[in-house]
């Protein structure tokens, strides 16, 4: 008898490990954009002190410090010490805990506007998937040190998947 097993969350769990979604797959980019659009200014938090314009732009500076030259790189003491402490929560495969510590520079606590936060976004997440894995695999990254296409895939997906959460979506 064969039977089809339909998964609902946005992980694949087997016996070996736990396999994150694949930001770089169209599907899973258009999953997470319907996602967001699901958002309105009004929607409210789980959990958590942002509000949803806050958590927008507090998600678009991982893509920020990918594609643009806004935020200093750390010294080579700080970027040591982030690949031993935070580069294995950060990139690896397993969820986020809630209220988790964050780098300054994604506290927003500035008021937000929530379209231009949200248009950023998605058009982050489609320049994301448009370059591909290909043009990730073993790139530097900010903080971090070059990653492998799976690191910067789980970089970005769960921590957006995190914050959709949060907001219920």
């Amino acid at each position: 008898m064969n039977a089809q097993l339909t998964i609902t969350t946005p992980y694949v769990t087997n016996q070996v490990s736990t396999i994150m979604n694949n930001i770089f797959e169209k599907s899973v980019t258009d999953t997470l954009i319907s996602r967001v659009n699901q958002l309105t200014p009004t929607t409210a938090n789980h959990w958590g002190q942002m509000n949803v314009a806050q958590m927008l732009a507090h998600c678009n500076v991982t893509y920020e410090m990918t594609y643009e030259n806004k935020y200093p790189k750390p010294n080579a003491f700080v970027k040591f010490m982030l690949k031993i402490f935070a580069k294995p929560t950060v990139v690896g495969s397993k969820p986020y805990k809630k209220n988790g510590q964050t780098a300054p520079q994604f506290i927003m606590k500035d008021t937000k506007n929530f379209e231009v936060e949200k248009n950023r976004l998605i058009q982050y997440l489609k320049k994301t998937q448009e370059l591909g894995e290909e043009h990730f695999h073993n790139a530097e990254s900010h903080s971090f040190g070059r990653l492998t296409k799976q690191e910067w895939s789980n970089m970005f997906y769960k921590h957006l998947d995190h914050h959709l959460r949060q907001f219920g979506v």
